[in-house]
């Protein structure tokens, strides 16, 4: 495996002209661009436009039927990226670094590490948009003369738009999407019936599911307006007061059996779900029905 830690040397790889900042690089997919790799790590964030872009390892791909798509992907760092494309495509790309996401929180959006088959699919006017919005900011790049801070501001509203096209990808696709969050939902239901390590984490159910943990709690929280993690815990809170009103273990105990390493900190979760703390729930319980 390949790891690039800056622009300089990715660009150089793929084929890519040469950055001319190191914080933020800009630039137009060439012809000599790299259509085959192996297996590759970067360590910054990466927003590309593709047209005409044929990929046979997407889950999109039909052998039978291999349309060119125009969409936009995503790398993130920490990931592992290998391609094998069909032909040439068209496109631009942006790349921001870890250090100027840092500094400019305002710029992280969550799908920023979505992966690359978590692509947006755009609309003819939405494709116009971002074109002429791009020509925008390649010129602010290669002219080198307005502050940084502009150019950010241009970048700033380009993942604006790109976030309110996922919001229309997801209200328009419902279909698509739907098999997700029952496949999730049935996951959460029969996470403690088998064999499991922990609690119940977003990452472990978006492994499941083969996709990033951002975009399984998007595109739960777009469709059931409750955060994924959320809905985990009242899973959780769930399957703790079955125990507490129908089993005779102690409150460790049940800790234990849910996925807790510890105890103190089941009661407190518990305490901030529910406002009682487990032994208070199964008084509760047990004043009821008497």
């Amino acid at each position: 495996m390949i790891s690039f830690k800056d622009f300089d040397s990715f660009n150089s790889y793929i084929g890519l002209s040469e950055p001319l900042n190191p914080l933020i690089d800009v630039g137009r997919y060439g012809p000599d661009v790299l259509l085959d790799s192996e297996a590759i790590e970067i360590d910054f964030y990466r927003i590309s436009f593709k047209t005409n872009y044929i990929n046979s390892s997407s889950p999109e791909y039909d052998p039978e039927n291999p349309r060119p798509i125009t969409a936009v992907f995503f790398n993130s760092p920490g990931n592992l990226y290998e391609w094998k494309l069909e032909d040439k495509f068209e496109g631009f790309y942006i790349q921001l670094s870890k250090e100027l996401i840092n500094s400019h929180r305002y710029l992280f959006q969550n799908y920023l590490e979505y992966g690359e088959h978590e692509a947006l699919h755009l609309t003819r006017q939405e494709e116009s948009e971002i074109l002429s919005l791009f020509e925008l900011i390649l010129g602010k790049y290669q002219k080198q003369q307005e502050s940084q801070n502009v150019l950010l501001a241009y970048i700033n509203l380009f993942l604006g738009l790109v976030e309110s096209y996922y919001q229309r990808q997801f209200a328009t696709e419902a279909q698509k999407y739907n098999h997700i969050i029952s496949e999730f939902q049935q996951l959460l239901r029969d996470y403690y019936k088998g064999e499991f390590q922990g609690i119940p984490t977003v990452k472990y159910f978006a492994d499941q599911l083969k996709l990033s943990p951002n975009y399984l709690g998007d595109i739960i929280k777009n469709f059931t307006h409750r955060s994924a993690i959320d809905t985990i815990h009242d899973h959780i809170i769930l399957e703790a007061k079955k125990l507490l009103e129908k089993s005779n273990l102690n409150s460790s105990e049940i800790a234990f059996d849910l996925g807790f390493d510890y105890p103190n900190y089941f009661a407190k979760f518990f305490k901030k779900q529910t406002k009682q703390t487990p032994k208070e729930y199964r008084s509760s319980i047990k004043t009821k029905t008497v």
